[in-house]
């Protein structure tokens, strides 16, 4: 096993948090947090109704297969492979990336990211990084003027033991965020297909219609927020030897500083990119068995919370496959002077210091399986990565506003069939 210390304020051999040498005292640290916003986001988060809870879209089950990997309907199989940056399989499964999103999600725009870099165990060769971007936007809008939800997990594996595969760490995570786009891509268009409809009906006088996506601002006119979201994969997370500063995060890190370095034009809504990032969702090390994700950042506590009440709904409704002893989520009664400046090292560690808020959904201890050879298809938890993709579509839809046109057809047969079984009943 490979040891690479990837925190700051947190021991990775006991997992036990401590204070960072930065921190403020206790009383200020207070008073700074009473006056800080629990964010969610500062738009419209409007909950899914129970019925669209119960027809949360989902892929085929193949999805999260394990064994059949390219040329298969599988996202999760093809990278299930040693992914160290610069080689093969670090290039196939980028194909595999660029094909799912070509094939199937025709609508979202592609882009590259690359930088080169030494490594302390590579010399002086420069190995190359390359993050993809995923992003859909409303079709009318701006680039400079929409506000992203970004969700992002890192596709790159260690490159010590040699033959390391990453299951958790983070093969899971990609395929979970590759099943949430396809999930939401086809509500994501009827909705802003009837947010242009109501546009066009109100600029010819004609009234609007309700549910039409446009939100009556006080005072105002009905403006609907131009918000979109992306998906970032980042290359290069992994430590070559050991977690330092320079040695680890090295596609983040280039991306943070490419995206805050090129200005939107000045008519726009937001001056770069950075600022253009709602929330950024890290997704890392999941799918083990019953993991533990902590709230970890008071700012983003309100957004925790909504992904914490979506699981509890989910397990209510009898939506989840797994019955653990406590939820994946705990922490939604956390309260402020709990929460501390300590901090798990990962991908949004540039992003969080330029000012993006950060929603880590890492678990705490990490998987037993973490950084081990035992880090396989073979030792995930299936049900697990299911439900993650459940609970993460769901949150992405509730985000993104997609009730009533997320589970349309199965919502409208429902209520047919509950309008039928009233009308037997008064006969």
């Amino acid at each position: 096993m490979v040891t690479m210390a990837r925190h700051i304020g947190l021991d990775p051999n006991n997992h036990q948090w401590h204070r960072s040498s930065t921190s403020l005292s206790r009383h200020l640290l207070s008073a700074l947090l009473l006056t800080t916003t629990i964010t969610t986001g500062v738009h419209a988060y409007t909950p899914l109704s129970t019925c669209t809870l119960q027809h949360l879209p989902s892929g085929p089950s193949s999805d999260f297969d394990i064994h059949n990997g390219f040329g298969s309907s599988s996202l999760l199989a093809p990278i299930l492979i040693p992914r160290v940056p610069g080689t093969e399989g670090s290039r196939l499964v980028q194909q595999h990336f660029v094909d799912f999103f070509s094939s199937q999600l025709p609508d979202w725009t592609l882009e590259w990211q690359n930088s080169t870099s030494t490594t302390p165990a590579t010399g002086s060769q420069l190995i190359p990084f390359a993050n993809l971007i995923l992003r859909r936007d409303p079709p009318w809008a701006k680039a400079g003027n929409v506000k992203r939800l970004t969700l992002a997990a890192h596709y790159d594996s260690l490159f010590r033991p040699e033959g390391f595969i990453g299951a958790v760490d983070s093969a899971a995570p990609c395929a979970i965020l590759m099943a949430v786009a396809r999930a939401v891509d086809g509500a994501l268009g009827r909705r802003w297909e009837g947010v242009m409809a109501a546009k066009e009906k109100r600029e010819a006088g004609g009234e609007r219609d309700a549910g039409d996506g446009l939100e009556d601002e006080e005072g105002g006119e009905e403006e609907e927020e131009e918000k979109g979201v992306q998906i970032v994969l980042f290359d290069g997370e992994e430590a070559w030897e050991r977690w330092t500063n320079t040695d680890s995060t090295y596609g983040s890190r280039a991306l943070a500083e490419a995206w805050q370095s090129s200005p939107y034009e000045a008519s726009s809504t937001h001056s770069n990119q950075l600022e253009s990032i709602s929330l950024l969702v890290l997704l890392d090390l999941l799918g083990a068995g019953n993991p533990r994700i902590p709230s970890y950042f008071w700012d983003t506590h309100g957004a925790y919370r909504d992904l914490a009440k979506i699981e509890t709904r989910l397990r209510k409704l009898g939506g989840l496959e797994t019955a653990p002893a406590s939820p994946f989520l705990p922490d939604s009664e956390k309260p402020y002077n709990r929460f501390t400046r300590g901090y798990i090292q990962d991908d949004h560690v540039p992003f969080m210091e330029r000012g993006v808020k950060v929603l880590h959904i890492i678990p705490t201890p990490f998987p037993p399986v973490w950084h081990t050879m035992d880090d396989d298809g073979e030792h995930l938890d299936l049900p697990t990565v299911r439900d993650w993709a459940k609970i993460m579509t769901a949150f992405v839809a509730e985000w993104m506003d997609l009730d009533g046109v997320l589970s349309q057809e199965s919502c409208a047969a429902q209520k047919n069939k509950d309008r039928g079984s009233m009308e037997k009943d008064e006969l």
